[in-house]
């Protein structure tokens, strides 16, 4: 992953202090198994091919451009891998660049292959990114740097029942803070990437628990949201997801299966004061829920179970991620009552 000019230009502000940085990874295979490597321009060493986001992007539009840049060949077939191999999040995936920034990466890995042949059409763009590039055996890959090299490497070697690659030891994440809030106070409303995680809580009727926004943070008040928010620098999206449930809603799971991984353009949020918010954020499905519901009253003013054929209007969801969301969870709920009008009366909690 290669920090582009979105936090290029954040780093005009922020300095080298650690940020979430959302990114892909392109896993690129020949017909014999081979992966294509790079040797980067910023540190010498060999590493996966990839980068970051740019606001409005999701994760398949970011990995054709990254490797159109870092290579100048396409992949027809390029595609994501399944949330339990792809999902980049976590203290491990710390890093520090050689010129002192400090980034979390987050992200998506994909996958694709090409002929080993095309490696002669090769013809990375003249940024520099690129120092050369070359096929390598899974089970003779050069030394790596990063944990984000080596984990991607191993969900290639475990399909071939190689042994993984011992990881690194980073620092431990800084401590809990508003690391949106303090970069949004020095960038303006510009677009920021925020990486996040939301809940589908499923009772044993078959409702979902939906959560009625307080208006915080330039947000309506009023709008069913699902519970959920923003990541922590070093935090991995299913720690977000148990972390904001636990202190919106007091319950706690026992397991949360993460069900889609939402990015792009159509899930841009702009607030009340023009403060503008590009969602990539997970959905969980929580498992063995335990606790009894208390509601954090700063950010809710109250709680009911939906059934999947009687959800609240789209205009009363907080936004078009939730709305997207609450949408996946309907298709993977069979409906309890059929029959019922849409807009039916909730089972209210509080």
């Amino acid at each position: 992953m290669v920090v582009m000019s979105y936090l290029s230009e954040l780093r005009a502000v922020w300095g080298h202090r650690a940020l979430p940085a959302a990114g892909v990874s392109v896993l690129l295979q020949d017909e014999t198994g081979r992966v294509l490597l790079q040797r980067r321009g910023d540190d010498g060493q060999w590493g996966i091919l990839g980068g970051g986001l740019e606001p409005g992007e999701d994760f398949l539009i970011a990995a054709h451009r990254e490797l159109l840049e870092e290579t100048g060949l396409r992949c027809p077939n390029l595609r994501p891998l399944p949330l339990s191999e792809g999902l980049v999040s976590g203290p491990q995936f710390w890093h520090r660049y050689p010129n002192g920034d400090e980034v979390y990466l987050v992200g998506l890995r994909t996958e694709g292959t090409v002929p080993a042949a095309a490696l002669t059409d090769a013809c990375p763009d003249d940024g520099g990114e690129t120092l050369e590039l070359r096929w390598f055996a899974l089970d003779d890959l050069p030394p790596l740097n990063t944990n984000i090299n080596r984990v991607s490497m191993n969900v290639l070697r475990a399909r071939r029942g190689l042994p993984p690659l011992p990881l690194l030891d980073v620092p431990s994440p800084p401590p809990p803070g508003d690391w949106l809030r303090d970069l949004r106070a020095l960038v303006g409303s510009r677009p920021l990437i925020a990486p996040g995680a939301n809940v589908a809580v499923t009772n044993e009727r078959g409702e979902v628990l939906l959560l009625k926004h307080a208006g915080t943070g330039n947000t309506v008040t009023g709008k069913w949201t699902l519970p959920g928010g923003s990541l922590e620098p070093g935090e991995s999206f299913a720690e977000c997801a148990a972390r904001e449930l636990h202190e919106e809603t007091g319950l706690r799971a026992s397991r949360l299966v993460p069900v889609e991984l939402f990015a792009g353009a159509e899930y841009r949020f702009t607030s009340l004061n023009g403060d503008v918010i590009d969602n990539i954020s997970v959905l969980f499905r929580a498992e063995d829920v335990q606790g009894e519901l208390a509601l954090d009253t700063a950010e809710s003013h109250g709680a009911a179970w939906f059934a999947p054929d009687a959800l609240p209007p789209a205009d009363e969801l907080s936004g078009p991620l939730i709305r997207a969301k609450v949408r996946r969870w309907q298709e993977l709920e069979p409906s309890p009552n059929e029959g019922a009008c849409p807009g039916a009366a909730p089972h209210r909690l509080c």
